[in-house]
């Protein structure tokens, strides 16, 4: 798990912070009065059951959909009403709006596809070897730190799935974030795989700051520092994995709502 400094009160240098964020859906709330503060260089998750709005919020957030009230504050810039474009380029970025991996290119084409839209290329300027041959030595650096360097030829078609979710934080890492929101970073991951992509979700997060929605709660107590607890779109808990575990309105709420969702 990442560290904070023990002197670090509750809400210094915080990242992001949400104030009474809310959205309504024909009169359903699917998000109310969410205020949430994430700390720098900290890994905090939201969890849930099922229909607890962590998806919508990852959509606020973003800006992805509009809220209908409240206030959303980037590296201290209100940023409620920008574009995802302009957020993404802010250096705030959710893992599957920009790391699609494209199967028919090589691994290491991936990444210097990712760092030629960095660095504001177009699919037209893709086409040729000599623009992306610039970025070879920083993808190879991007490789090296998700441990696919020995796969750079290899079609990223042929990778595992666990290797495609290192090549998408890969392709993410090309954007210079400072704020990563992962979406359910283990979904469709076998046992095998679940280890080694936690520890390069750690590593990460060691330089940069990361929002996650993740199910598995052993990867939770693993990762996390901070964890904030939505039931019907409203926050019902939040704290260290220890406070929130044993929060007797969490384990209700999980019971009553089934599964994990």
């Amino acid at each position: 798990m990442t560290t904070l400094p023990a002197n670090n009160p509750a809400g210094a240098d915080v990242i992001l912070r949400t104030e009474g964020l809310s959205k309504q859906f024909m009169g359903f709330h699917a998000v109310r009065n969410v205020s949430l503060a994430i700390r720098r260089h900290s890994v905090h998750a939201l969890i849930g059951p099922n229909g607890a709005g962590k998806t919508t919020c990852f959509n606020l957030l973003t800006t992805s959909i509009p809220a209908s009230a409240g206030r959303i504050h980037y590296n201290g810039r209100d940023i409620t009403r920008s574009d995802p474009a302009s957020v993404a380029a802010s250096g705030m970025v959710r893992s599957f709006q920009i790391s699609a991996v494209f199967g028919h290119m090589s691994v290491l084409d991936n990444v210097r596809v990712a760092l030629q839209r960095r660095a504001g290329g177009t699919f037209a300027f893709w086409r040729s070897d000599k623009v992306l041959d610039r970025h070879t030595p920083r993808a190879r650096e991007l490789l090296a730190s998700v441990h696919l360097e020995r796969y750079e030829l290899h079609s990223a078609a042929d990778l595992s799935y666990g290797r495609k979710r290192a090549l998408e934080l890969a392709t993410t890492l090309a954007l210079e974030p400072e704020l990563i929101l992962l979406d359910e970073p283990m979904a469709g991951l076998g046992h095998e795989d679940i280890g080694p992509v936690t520890r390069l979700i750690a590593e990460v997060a060691r330089q940069r700051t990361v929002l996650m929605v993740e199910h598995n709660m052993k990867v939770v107590a693993e990762l996390c520092d901070r964890i904030t607890v939505l039931q019907a779109g409203e926050v019902l808990a939040e704290g260290s994995y220890e406070e929130v575990s044993n929060d007797a309105r969490v384990r209700e709420a999980y019971v009553g709502g089934g599964a994990h969702g």
